[in-house]
């Protein structure tokens, strides 16, 4: 089944080219099926390539989704254009009386901040109250996944001595969790922080289920009640060459910056990357969109909350 964009949205002529299944609004807008209505707050500077890497994951399932794409208003992006801000994203006054069946919140470049000194704290932390009511299972990424569990439960985030940079191994630590049903027992996931959450401090949490770890990442996975918070502190949505342009880009920069682990081949950067976490990215989203969004929603998208 397709994934529902815009007509003109700069990622489809990519997708398409890698043979995802798009369909334009016009012609969706034609069929008598209830896509999946899901919202991604877009924290990246970086916004056509993030909701590209987004697109190509939620995109590759048997169900119809239909993508809405939000940024904050309190922050004013500096590498994107706003024609292509006001033509593709909304801003939370023109969402916050509708309701949806999935939220992605993304990472963002700002883990060296305290949470209250991030120019939109105050937006997101408002965000993050309003989808507790009308969004069905919101999915947290990397930083937005320390932001939400900060304020949500209180947990805090520490600086790491050096940043996190590769590819690491996890594994699956609940026993058989259905958002990693069919992952194999060690599998590959990018990371790329200053920042982290102590496992303990989760592990007080009594709402919280930790789902996956890594000896070297740290928790990655965890959940409230039935999918309902969903928190991943890894970048599986990474395209294979992100690792190495945020590497060079850096180094050119002067930067006192790490060959990231695990990801060139014998860690030689004038090596393409080896990619190792594509199967489980698709799998991850597959799974959530299934289990914890199509499957238990309800058919009435008005009704969720």
């Amino acid at each position: 089944m397709p994934i529902r964009i815009p007509n003109s949205l700069p990622a489809a002529k990519t997708l398409q080219d890698e043979n995802i299944f798009i369909m334009p609004e016009t012609r969706a807008s034609t069929q008598d099926i209830r896509p999946l209505r899901i919202l991604l707050l877009n924290l990246m500077p970086t916004k056509i390539e993030t909701e590209t890497q987004f697109a190509r994951l939620l995109g590759n399932t048997p169900l119809q989704v239909e993508i809405e794409l939000m940024h904050t208003v309190s922050h004013q992006s500096k590498n994107i254009s706003q024609e292509h801000l006001l033509s593709f994203y909304k801003i939370f006054d023109e969402i916050k009386n509708s309701r949806y069946d999935g939220m992605v919140i993304t990472g963002a470049p700002v883990e060296h901040l305290n949470y209250e000194d991030v120019e939109y704290w105050s937006e997101l932390c408002e965000i993050f109250e309003w989808s507790k009511t009308h969004v069905h299972s919101t999915f947290h990424i990397c930083w937005a996944a320390q932001a939400g569990l900060y304020y949500h439960f209180g947990v805090p985030k520490k600086q790491l001595p050096e940043k996190l940079f590769g590819v690491f191994p996890h594994r699956v630590s609940y026993k058989n969790p259905i958002l990693f049903r069919g992952f194999d027992d060690v599998f590959y996931a990018p990371h790329s922080r200053n920042s982290t959450v102590d496992i303990r401090d989760v592990e007080k949490i009594p709402e919280l289920k930790i789902l996956a770890e890594s000896d070297e990442a740290g928790l990655y996975a965890c959940m409230t009640a039935e999918g309902k918070q969903i928190f991943v502190t890894g970048h599986s949505e990474y395209d294979p060459d992100t690792l190495s342009r945020e590497y060079f880009r850096d180094k050119e920069k002067g930067l006192d910056i790490q060959v990231p682990k695990n990801y060139f081949p014998h860690d030689d950067p004038t090596q393409p990357p080896m990619v190792k976490w594509r199967a489980h990215a698709n799998l991850l989203f597959s799974n959530w969109l299934n289990y914890f969004v199509y499957q238990t929603t309800p058919f009435d998208v008005e009704e969720i909350g």
